[in-house]
């Protein structure tokens, strides 16, 4: 990223509260009666997580796992590693997944088929953004917030090299 790169805001920190909103009463309906466990990606969706669960008014548990494809690089590896795993026993437990984005796909596919083979009684996902111009693998998002166009999202939890999480709405640079 060029040193003359500012952030260009491309979802307002309305729009994300709003659609924020809008995700909380899907789940809510679904799953009201059914204590689930909602695991966070970290780092990109504690800011997204936070908002989510402080809408949701029923009893829930959450767990982070922290995976990685990127390093310290704007493109994935395409080579996903657990860095931290959850804590929490999920065999025959109700899991949403709460992502920042689907891009590739690469990533999330992993994370799901990890979590299949502990055994929950459901898993679903919950993005706040995707690009499915970049995908190179199937994947159902089952709440999803924006579509986003191909371009570097910094902000509301998303970081460039761990730069920009600060910013209150969705964001993007121009990458070299």
């Amino acid at each position: 990223m060029s040193s003359q790169s500012k952030p260009i805001i491309l979802l307002s920190r309305q729009e994300i509260e709003a659609t924020v909103r809008r995700l909380a009463a899907e789940i809510t309906k679904d799953y009201r009666n059914r204590n689930p466990v909602l695991i966070s990606v970290l780092k990109g969706s504690f800011i997204f997580m936070a908002d989510l669960v402080r809408l949701l008014d029923f009893p829930l548990e959450v767990d982070f796992m922290r995976l990685s494809s990127y390093g310290r690089s704007s493109r994935t590896s395409g080579k996903v590693r657990v860095v931290q795993d959850i804590g929490s026993a999920i065999k025959g437990r109700d899991i949403i997944v709460i992502e920042d984005i689907v891009d590739t796909g690469l990533t999330t596919s992993f994370l799901l088929g990890y979590l299949r083979e502990k055994n929950p009684a459901s898993l679903r996902l919950s993005a706040l953004t995707e690009k499915p111009s970049r995908r190179k693998v199937s994947v159902n998002v089952d709440y999803l917030g924006f579509t986003v166009p191909d371009k570097f999202l910094v902000g509301y939890g998303l970081d460039w090299d761990e730069k920009f999480r600060y910013l209150p709405d969705i964001c993007y640079v121009e990458v070299e």
